[in-house]
């Protein structure tokens, strides 16, 4: 069954001089246009492609991959605003993505970029977008435990941090405190549950709380030492960007993993920085 605003797999029928024509079940015969078929495919092939529907309500086949499909979140750019809504750049060539008024959280102004969820629109089965995410996510759970590996993707910058959706279902906080990196509108990360307040609502971070990732970051910095001929520039003093450029981790973490690396003896702390114990250079 063909599904609309998502990658298919379906089979060349025949081809004509301006595109071939796929085999598109209940729907009939779909266009996928000349410019798109990828050399060498024969009608009895099956090729995936992109379906959606023109401005005459004709679904099509593509191969372009649009930034975000049914069901996806996505980042994209206002082209221009009419009487209909505003019209996002999508990534398909002559097509653009719409999100009607009624889905905008705040009018949507030509230039600026926002963070979409891309759906089917029941009634008129067009593909649309909108930015009305409080309807999409849970602001509560009791389905995530402490620790748990999550994926994240930021939403907008908050008083504390950083609002994200966490797992595609539920929103969380990312505390700015502990973030070291630049981190923009619909970037996408792993994280791990921080801690689950007494309302549900979620904490989130960017590295794995408890004694598990000393370990790791462990791991991390002999790897890093070995890979710089046993000697790494980093102390307890390195400002926590420099840290966090070279090893992904915040400088808390670091300073306890290096703690934990020196009572095993396997680095020496040197004022200019980390230089491993020569018995574990192998």
């Amino acid at each position: 069954m063909i599904q609309i605003g998502k990658y298919n797999t379906l089979e060349v029928v025949k081809f004509l001089d301006f595109g071939a024509y796929l085999d598109g079940g209940p729907f009939g015969e779909l266009l996928l246009p000349i410019k798109y078929v990828p050399e060498g495919v024969e009608p009895g092939d099956d090729i995936e492609v992109f379906i959606y529907s023109d401005s005459e309500d004709r679904l099509i086949a593509t191969t372009d991959k649009p930034i975000a499909i049914v069901g996806e979140y996505g980042v994209m750019e206002v082209k221009e605003v009419s009487e209909y809504g505003a019209f996002l750049e999508w990534g398909i060539e002559g097509k653009d993505l719409m999100v009607p008024f009624r889905q905008q959280r705040k009018l949507m102004e030509a230039g600026q970029k926002y963070l979409v969820y891309v759906y089917l629109d029941e009634v008129t089965e067009r593909i649309v977008a909108t930015n009305k995410l409080n309807k999409l996510l849970e602001d509560k759970t009791d389905t995530l435990t402490f620790k748990q590996e999550v994926d994240i993707i930021v939403v907008t910058p908050s008083e504390l941090g950083f609002r994200v959706i966490v797992n595609e279902e539920f929103w969380g906080t990312l505390y700015e405190n502990e973030v070291f990196e630049k981190l923009k509108i619909g970037d996408r990360r792993k994280g791990f549950i921080k801690k689950l307040r007494e309302d549900q609502r979620l904490d989130v971070s960017l590295q794995q709380p408890g004694v598990g990732e000393i370990d790791r970051s462990g791991n991390q910095i002999l790897e890093a030492i070995k890979a710089n001929d046993g000697f790494l520039p980093l102390t307890d003093k390195s400002a926590p960007e420099l840290i966090y450029e070279t090893l992904k981790m915040s400088k808390k973490n670091f300073k306890r993993a290096i703690g934990s690396l020196y009572k095993k003896r396997l680095v020496l702390l040197e004022k200019e920085g980390i230089r491993i114990q020569e018995t574990n250079q192998k």
